[in-house]
Protein backbone atom coordinates (compact mmCIF):
# COMPACT_ATOMS: atom_id res chain seq x y z
CA UNK A 1 0.00 0.00 0.00
CA UNK A 2 2.77 2.39 0.87
CA UNK A 3 4.84 2.96 -2.27
CA UNK A 4 7.56 5.49 -2.86
CA UNK A 5 10.79 6.69 -1.40
CA UNK A 6 11.60 9.47 1.02
CA UNK A 7 13.92 12.36 0.33
CA UNK A 8 14.31 14.78 3.19
CA UNK A 9 15.82 18.23 2.98
CA UNK A 10 15.94 19.67 6.47
CA UNK A 11 16.89 23.32 6.60
CA UNK A 12 17.27 25.27 9.82
CA UNK A 13 15.99 28.84 9.44
CA UNK A 14 15.45 31.73 11.80
CA UNK A 15 12.15 31.78 13.64
CA UNK A 16 10.88 34.88 11.84
CA UNK A 17 10.61 32.94 8.59
CA UNK A 18 7.59 31.03 9.81
CA UNK A 19 5.65 33.84 11.45
CA UNK A 20 2.64 33.02 9.28
CA UNK A 21 -1.07 33.44 10.07
CA UNK A 22 -2.22 31.42 13.04
CA UNK A 23 -4.01 28.12 12.48
CA UNK A 24 -6.21 26.16 14.86
CA UNK A 25 -4.65 25.89 18.30
CA UNK A 26 -3.90 22.60 19.98
CA UNK A 27 -1.99 22.09 23.21
CA UNK A 28 0.94 19.73 22.71
CA UNK A 29 2.60 19.86 26.10
CA UNK A 30 2.54 21.46 29.52
CA UNK A 31 5.45 22.85 31.47
CA UNK A 32 5.99 24.43 34.83
CA UNK A 33 2.68 23.17 36.18
CA UNK A 34 3.99 20.70 38.72
CA UNK A 35 1.61 17.85 39.44
CA UNK A 36 -1.50 19.69 38.32
CA UNK A 37 -3.73 17.58 36.10
CA UNK A 38 -4.73 19.93 33.30
CA UNK A 39 -7.84 18.98 31.30
CA UNK A 40 -7.79 19.20 27.53
CA UNK A 41 -7.93 22.68 26.07
CA UNK A 42 -11.58 22.10 25.14
CA UNK A 43 -12.46 21.41 28.79
CA UNK A 44 -12.89 24.94 29.97
CA UNK A 45 -15.78 27.25 30.66
CA UNK A 46 -15.76 30.36 28.48
CA UNK A 47 -16.08 33.70 30.27
CA UNK A 48 -19.49 35.31 30.34
CA UNK A 49 -18.04 38.59 29.08
CA UNK A 50 -16.59 39.12 25.62
CA UNK A 51 -13.81 41.27 27.07
CA UNK A 52 -10.32 39.93 26.37
CA UNK A 53 -8.90 41.10 29.68
CA UNK A 54 -9.90 40.27 33.24
CA UNK A 55 -9.84 43.45 35.26
CA UNK A 56 -8.95 43.04 38.91
CA UNK A 57 -7.28 44.74 41.83
CA UNK A 58 -3.95 42.97 41.43
CA UNK A 59 -0.85 44.05 39.57
CA UNK A 60 -0.49 43.93 35.83
CA UNK A 61 0.82 40.63 34.46
CA UNK A 62 2.77 40.83 31.21
CA UNK A 63 2.91 37.53 29.33
CA UNK A 64 5.37 36.84 26.54
CA UNK A 65 6.30 33.70 24.63
CA UNK A 66 9.44 32.53 22.84
CA UNK A 67 10.16 29.56 20.59
CA UNK A 68 13.33 28.71 22.53
CA UNK A 69 14.81 29.80 25.83
CA UNK A 70 17.18 32.14 23.98
CA UNK A 71 14.72 33.27 21.32
CA UNK A 72 13.09 36.64 20.80
CA UNK A 73 9.53 37.34 21.87
CA UNK A 74 6.90 36.16 19.38
CA UNK A 75 5.13 39.27 18.13
CA UNK A 76 1.98 37.79 16.59
CA UNK A 77 -0.04 34.62 16.24
CA UNK A 78 -0.22 33.76 19.95
CA UNK A 79 -3.55 32.83 21.55
CA UNK A 80 -3.44 33.42 25.31
CA UNK A 81 -5.90 31.83 27.71
CA UNK A 82 -5.87 32.33 31.47
CA UNK A 83 -7.66 29.80 33.70
CA UNK A 84 -8.43 29.38 37.34
CA UNK A 85 -6.59 26.20 38.43
CA UNK A 86 -9.57 24.63 40.20
CA UNK A 87 -12.27 23.00 38.03
CA UNK A 88 -15.80 24.30 38.42
CA UNK A 89 -18.79 22.11 39.32
CA UNK A 90 -19.04 20.96 35.71
CA UNK A 91 -15.44 19.74 35.79
CA UNK A 92 -14.16 22.47 33.48
CA UNK A 93 -11.51 25.05 34.22
CA UNK A 94 -13.05 28.54 34.31
CA UNK A 95 -11.36 30.78 31.75
CA UNK A 96 -11.02 34.29 33.14
CA UNK A 97 -9.19 36.05 30.30
CA UNK A 98 -7.92 35.63 26.77
CA UNK A 99 -6.02 37.62 24.18
CA UNK A 100 -4.61 37.29 20.68
CA UNK A 101 -1.39 38.62 19.20
CA UNK A 102 2.07 38.79 20.75
CA UNK A 103 2.99 39.95 24.23
CA UNK A 104 -0.16 40.52 26.30
CA UNK A 105 -0.93 42.39 29.52
CA UNK A 106 -3.61 41.18 31.94
CA UNK A 107 -4.96 42.83 35.09
CA UNK A 108 -5.94 39.91 37.36
CA UNK A 109 -7.05 39.51 40.93
CA UNK A 110 -4.30 38.20 43.23
CA UNK A 111 -4.11 34.42 43.21
CA UNK A 112 -2.93 31.41 41.27
CA UNK A 113 -3.69 30.87 37.58
CA UNK A 114 -2.87 28.55 34.71
CA UNK A 115 -1.74 30.29 31.53
CA UNK A 116 -1.89 28.52 28.19
CA UNK A 117 -0.21 29.89 25.05
CA UNK A 118 -1.08 28.42 21.65
CA UNK A 119 0.99 29.08 18.55
CA UNK A 120 -0.48 27.19 15.64
CA UNK A 121 -0.37 23.54 16.73
CA UNK A 122 2.28 24.26 19.34
CA UNK A 123 1.44 25.14 22.90
CA UNK A 124 2.69 25.45 26.46
CA UNK A 125 1.08 25.81 29.87
CA UNK A 126 2.50 27.51 32.96
CA UNK A 127 1.26 28.17 36.47
CA UNK A 128 1.62 31.77 37.61
CA UNK A 129 0.97 33.61 40.84
CA UNK A 130 -0.47 37.12 40.75
CA UNK A 131 0.20 39.58 43.55
CA UNK A 132 -0.37 43.29 43.98
CA UNK A 133 2.77 44.29 42.10
CA UNK A 134 3.31 44.21 38.37
CA UNK A 135 5.37 41.31 37.05
CA UNK A 136 6.35 39.56 33.85
CA UNK A 137 6.10 35.87 32.96
CA UNK A 138 7.68 34.14 29.98
CA UNK A 139 6.56 30.90 28.34
CA UNK A 140 9.05 28.93 26.26
CA UNK A 141 7.08 27.01 23.65
CA UNK A 142 9.97 24.79 22.51
CA UNK A 143 8.45 24.90 19.03
CA UNK A 144 9.43 24.98 15.38
CA UNK A 145 7.84 24.82 11.95
CA UNK A 146 7.32 22.03 9.42
CA UNK A 147 6.90 22.63 5.69
CA UNK A 148 6.05 19.65 3.47
CA UNK A 149 6.17 19.00 -0.25
CA UNK A 150 6.49 16.05 -2.64
CA UNK A 151 7.71 15.26 -6.15
CA UNK A 152 7.49 12.30 -8.51
CA UNK A 153 10.48 10.25 -9.61
CA UNK A 154 12.83 12.51 -11.50
CA UNK A 155 11.76 15.55 -9.50
CA UNK A 156 8.61 16.43 -11.43
CA UNK A 157 6.25 18.78 -9.62
CA UNK A 158 3.01 17.30 -8.25
CA UNK A 159 -0.08 19.51 -8.66
CA UNK A 160 -1.03 20.78 -5.18
CA UNK A 161 -4.67 19.72 -5.63
CA UNK A 162 -3.57 16.08 -5.92
CA UNK A 163 -1.31 16.11 -2.86
CA UNK A 164 -2.16 16.11 0.83
CA UNK A 165 -0.34 15.43 4.08
CA UNK A 166 -1.45 14.26 7.51
CA UNK A 167 0.68 14.74 10.63
CA UNK A 168 0.46 12.21 13.47
CA UNK A 169 2.17 11.79 16.81
CA UNK A 170 5.52 10.10 16.45
CA UNK A 171 4.86 7.52 19.16
CA UNK A 172 2.30 4.84 18.32
CA UNK A 173 -0.09 3.45 20.92
CA UNK A 174 0.08 -0.17 22.05
CA UNK A 175 -2.44 -1.12 19.36
CA UNK A 176 -0.32 0.54 16.68
CA UNK A 177 -2.59 3.55 16.18
CA UNK A 178 -1.23 7.08 16.21
CA UNK A 179 -3.05 10.22 17.32
CA UNK A 180 -3.85 12.52 14.41
CA UNK A 181 -2.53 16.04 15.02
CA UNK A 182 -3.10 17.88 11.74
CA UNK A 183 -5.20 16.43 8.89
CA UNK A 184 -5.41 17.52 5.26
CA UNK A 185 -2.29 19.71 5.16
CA UNK A 186 -1.70 21.42 1.82
CA UNK A 187 1.84 21.31 0.38
CA UNK A 188 4.20 24.17 1.25
CA UNK A 189 2.10 25.17 4.24
CA UNK A 190 4.07 25.98 7.40
CA UNK A 191 2.66 24.08 10.38
CA UNK A 192 3.80 25.20 13.84
CA UNK A 193 4.54 22.27 16.12
CA UNK A 194 6.25 21.55 19.40
CA UNK A 195 9.74 20.18 18.96
CA UNK A 196 9.80 16.42 18.51
CA UNK A 197 9.41 13.60 16.02
CA UNK A 198 6.21 13.31 13.99
CA UNK A 199 4.82 10.63 11.70
CA UNK A 200 3.90 12.18 8.35
CA UNK A 201 1.70 10.54 5.72
CA UNK A 202 1.89 11.91 2.17
CA UNK A 203 -0.94 10.95 -0.21
CA UNK A 204 -0.70 11.54 -3.96
CA UNK A 205 -4.08 11.06 -5.60
CA UNK A 206 -6.78 8.98 -3.95
CA UNK A 207 -5.83 5.33 -4.46
CA UNK A 208 -2.56 3.87 -3.18
CA UNK A 209 0.30 6.32 -3.75
CA UNK A 210 1.14 6.83 -0.07
CA UNK A 211 4.42 7.46 1.73
CA UNK A 212 4.95 7.33 5.49
CA UNK A 213 7.95 8.91 7.14
CA UNK A 214 9.14 10.10 10.54
CA UNK A 215 10.32 13.71 10.58
CA UNK A 216 11.87 15.62 13.44
CA UNK A 217 10.98 19.24 14.18
CA UNK A 218 13.62 21.30 15.98
CA UNK A 219 12.82 24.21 18.25
CA UNK A 220 13.33 27.61 16.67
CA UNK A 221 13.84 26.17 13.20
CA UNK A 222 11.82 25.57 10.07
CA UNK A 223 12.16 22.00 8.80
CA UNK A 224 11.47 21.59 5.08
CA UNK A 225 10.84 18.00 3.98
CA UNK A 226 10.28 16.79 0.42
CA UNK A 227 9.23 13.22 -0.30
CA UNK A 228 9.43 11.38 -3.61
CA UNK A 229 6.41 9.42 -4.77
CA UNK A 230 7.14 6.42 -6.98
CA UNK A 231 3.87 6.68 -8.83
CA UNK A 232 2.31 7.93 -12.06
CA UNK A 233 -0.97 9.28 -13.39
CA UNK A 234 -2.88 6.76 -15.49
CA UNK A 235 -5.85 7.29 -17.81
CA UNK A 236 -7.82 4.26 -19.03
CA UNK A 237 -10.26 4.19 -21.93
CA UNK A 238 -12.21 1.47 -23.74
CA UNK A 239 -11.90 1.71 -27.53
CA UNK A 240 -13.12 -0.33 -30.49
CA UNK A 241 -9.73 -0.09 -32.19
CA UNK A 242 -6.27 1.18 -31.20
CA UNK A 243 -6.27 4.97 -31.14
CA UNK A 244 -10.05 5.10 -31.33
CA UNK A 245 -12.54 7.20 -29.41
CA UNK A 246 -13.36 6.29 -25.82
CA UNK A 247 -16.62 4.37 -25.41
CA UNK A 248 -19.05 6.08 -23.06
CA UNK A 249 -21.05 4.43 -20.25
CA UNK A 250 -18.19 2.16 -19.24
CA UNK A 251 -17.76 0.76 -15.73
CA UNK A 252 -14.20 0.27 -14.52
CA UNK A 253 -12.68 -1.96 -11.86
CA UNK A 254 -8.98 -1.85 -10.99
CA UNK A 255 -7.25 -4.87 -9.44
CA UNK A 256 -3.82 -4.95 -7.84
CA UNK A 257 -1.22 -7.64 -8.44
CA UNK A 258 -2.89 -9.88 -5.87
CA UNK A 259 -6.24 -9.60 -7.63
CA UNK A 260 -7.84 -7.41 -4.98
CA UNK A 261 -10.13 -4.59 -6.21
CA UNK A 262 -8.75 -1.20 -5.18
CA UNK A 263 -10.64 1.32 -7.31
CA UNK A 264 -13.89 1.59 -9.26
CA UNK A 265 -15.05 4.27 -11.68
CA UNK A 266 -17.73 4.98 -14.26
CA UNK A 267 -17.35 6.95 -17.48
CA UNK A 268 -15.61 7.04 -20.82
CA UNK A 269 -12.28 7.64 -19.07
CA UNK A 270 -10.91 6.39 -15.75
CA UNK A 271 -8.10 8.62 -14.50
CA UNK A 272 -6.18 7.95 -11.30
CA UNK A 273 -2.77 8.11 -9.64
CA UNK A 274 -1.23 4.69 -8.97
CA UNK A 275 1.89 3.51 -7.19
CA UNK A 276 4.36 1.68 -9.39
CA UNK A 277 3.56 -1.99 -9.90
CA UNK A 278 1.42 -4.51 -11.79
CA UNK A 279 -2.33 -4.04 -12.25
CA UNK A 280 -5.33 -5.38 -14.13
CA UNK A 281 -8.04 -3.09 -15.42
CA UNK A 282 -11.49 -4.50 -16.16
CA UNK A 283 -13.92 -2.57 -18.36
CA UNK A 284 -17.62 -3.41 -18.54
CA UNK A 285 -19.80 -1.93 -21.26
CA UNK A 286 -23.37 -3.15 -21.58
CA UNK A 287 -23.17 -6.94 -21.40
CA UNK A 288 -19.52 -7.28 -22.44
CA UNK A 289 -16.47 -7.37 -20.16
CA UNK A 290 -12.88 -6.73 -21.21
CA UNK A 291 -9.62 -6.71 -19.29
CA UNK A 292 -6.00 -5.74 -19.70
CA UNK A 293 -2.86 -6.16 -17.60
CA UNK A 294 -0.51 -3.19 -17.39
CA UNK A 295 2.50 -1.90 -15.50
CA UNK A 296 2.86 1.46 -13.78
CA UNK A 297 6.38 2.88 -14.03
CA UNK A 298 7.23 5.61 -11.52
CA UNK A 299 7.15 9.06 -13.07
CA UNK A 300 5.79 7.90 -16.43
CA UNK A 301 2.20 9.01 -16.96
CA UNK A 302 0.36 6.78 -19.40
CA UNK A 303 -2.85 6.34 -21.33
CA UNK A 304 -4.02 2.73 -21.27
CA UNK A 305 -6.27 1.55 -24.08
CA UNK A 306 -8.47 -1.48 -23.56
CA UNK A 307 -9.48 -2.65 -27.03
CA UNK A 308 -12.97 -4.11 -27.18
CA UNK A 309 -12.20 -7.25 -29.16
CA UNK A 310 -12.27 -10.99 -28.64
CA UNK A 311 -8.70 -11.17 -27.33
CA UNK A 312 -9.50 -8.89 -24.38
CA UNK A 313 -13.04 -10.13 -23.76
CA UNK A 314 -13.71 -12.38 -20.78
CA UNK A 315 -16.63 -14.51 -19.71
CA UNK A 316 -19.01 -12.34 -17.61
CA UNK A 317 -19.29 -15.14 -15.09
CA UNK A 318 -15.53 -15.00 -14.49
CA UNK A 319 -15.05 -11.22 -14.64
CA UNK A 320 -15.48 -8.61 -11.98
CA UNK A 321 -18.71 -6.69 -11.76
Amino acid sequence: MFEGTLRLFVIGLIAALFAVPVSFALAQNANDVGNIKLPGISSYATPKSERSLALGSGGAITLSAQLTDKGADITRGIVWRVFKPEPASDGKLPMVASAHGGTAVFQLDPGSYLVHASYGRAGATKRITVGKDAKRENLVLDAGGLKLDAVTSGGAHIPPKKLRFAIYEGQAATNGDRALIVPDVEPNTVVRLNAGTYHVVSTYGAVNAVIRSDIRVEAGKLTEATVEHRAAEMTMKLVREPGGEAIADTSWSLLNESGDPIKEAVGAFASMVLAEGQYTIIAKNRDRIYQKDFTVVAGQNQEIEVVANESSAIDPEEGAD
